[in-house]
């Protein structure tokens, strides 16, 4: 098995990363500071709704289903009046977008009031997402800097749940090789919010793994026996009865939206260059079987691959492989662009800035409004697969056997593409 190794970096690498990393924390705070400006109808001044924001779904949500009223959020007009009756008259449209059995993990929240709930759940998947990264093995300064990277904060600015999902795929890609049982229940859990989910089973099967497959699968049929059994099991034929297309219809709006900013989709790509919806449906379908099919690669045991860069390649294509992604979602990404610095011997550092930042600044940028966003976790994707293409092209040193240290000078030049 070729694994990858961490070499040491220059003083000015070091620098630099830690200039750029401060630079992220410091807008990150700024843009908290401003989400936190409070005015007198108690809405952000910046955004005019609550700056718990999608956070408040997720909690009112559940505290109605607590209530007994969970049929309310699946009737979008129902839900939208009993938000502002729960929270304030004044609440911009929001909508109920989970499977029901997100229910399940917003009920323990939904019993706190909602701003401590809101810093229980920010903090808390942070935690976790630190818990789950840990096996990478990274230098601790590259550690905390994957953990509270820029997309990170733009998580817990729109009180989104990419930590937590984050944490799902790629502590269960992580742990499937070793721990098969725990990574199904991992990837069993992943399925509240399944887009991000897709490539998984094609893993599991490429790879032989039953046992997660299983156990993947038993997870997935307890989260539904358990969401009906607490909530009712009327709540899964509402959700897609109408939640689904509710969403389906969110997706397909017309371009441009005010939320397109932070969509980085192959699909949402293909709308803002003139794509019809059939058309963008057919490029978003051409990169989900691209995806797809470097994933089945990657997990065949034939494919000489360090098992990390495996993962958080595997985690990063996930991104790309739906069309249905934000900027909160791209916490794998940023983890990968922390793993490209640590094991390139000389790391591309303006390339993996401009990746790191992105997900702060995409909403900023005037490439934005042609949703081209979706070509940085591409780019991301391919500097993780290049060196190791390359070195299947080399035939023996890809599979000879070769202590990683005497194959080092012959990747490093790719390598250090990032």
């Amino acid at each position: 098995m070729i694994t990858d190794s961490f070499p040491g970096k220059s003083q000015g690498d070091r620098r630099f990363a830690a200039f750029v990393f401060v630079s992220g924390v410091l807008i990150g705070l700024v843009y908290h500071a401003y989400l936190w400006q409070i005015g007198d109808n108690g809405l952000s001044a910046l955004f005019d709704r609550l700056p718990y924001w999608d956070f408040t779904n997720l909690w009112a949500g559940s505290r109605m289903a607590l209530d007994g009223d969970s049929a309310t959020l699946f009737d979008a007009d129902g839900y939208r009046s009993a938000l502002r009756e729960m929270l304030s008259p004044d609440l911009p449209n929001q909508e109920w977008s989970y499977p029901p059995s997100m229910l399940l993990v917003g009920a323990l929240l939904a019993v706190l009031p909602i701003g401590l709930a809101y810093l229980v759940w920010t903090f808390g998947t942070i935690a976790l997402l630190h818990g789950a990264i840990r096996p990478l093995r990274l230098p601790m300064p590259i550690h905390v800097a994957a953990v509270f990277s820029p997309a990170v904060a733009i998580n817990a600015f729109f009180g989104q749940n990419g930590a937590f999902t984050a944490a799902l795929l790629i502590g269960g890609l992580l742990a499937a090789p070793k721990r098969p049982i725990l990574a199904g229940v991992l990837f069993g859990l992943l399925t509240v919010k399944p887009q991000l989910g897709i490539l998984v089973p094609f893993c599991l099967l490429a790879s032989g793994n039953w046992r997660a497959i299983a156990s993947a699968a038993v997870t997935t049929v307890t989260l539904v026996l358990l969401t009906g059994l607490a909530f009712g099991f009327g709540t899964w034929t509402l959700f897609f009865d109408e939640t689904r297309p509710l969403m389906t219809a969110i997706m397909e709006a017309p371009f441009p939206m005010p939320y397109h900013a932070n969509a980085l989709t192959v699909f949402i790509m293909a709308r803002s260059l003139g794509a019809g919806i059939d058309a963008s449906y057919i490029a978003q379908a051409i990169a989900t079987v691209a995806a797809i099919a470097v994933a089945i690669w990657l997990w065949l045991p034939s494919t000489a691959i360090d098992p990390r860069r495996r993962s958080l390649l595997t985690a990063t294509l996930a991104i790309v492989v739906t069309p249905y992604g934000y900027t909160y979602d791209t916490i794998p990404m940023c983890v990968a662009v922390a793993y490209l610095f640590a094991v390139a011997k000389e790391p591309r550092l303006v390339a993996l800035s401009l990746a790191w930042l992105f997900p702060l600044v995409a909403h900023l940028l005037p490439l934005a409004e042609i949703g081209v966003g979706v070509l940085v976790p591409i780019g991301v994707a391919f500097a993780l697969i290049a060196p190791v293409l390359w070195r299947d092209q080399g035939g023996s040193a890809a599979a000879d056997g070769t202590p990683p240290e005497t194959r080092s000078d012959r990747t490093s030049t790719v390598t250090t593409l990032f």
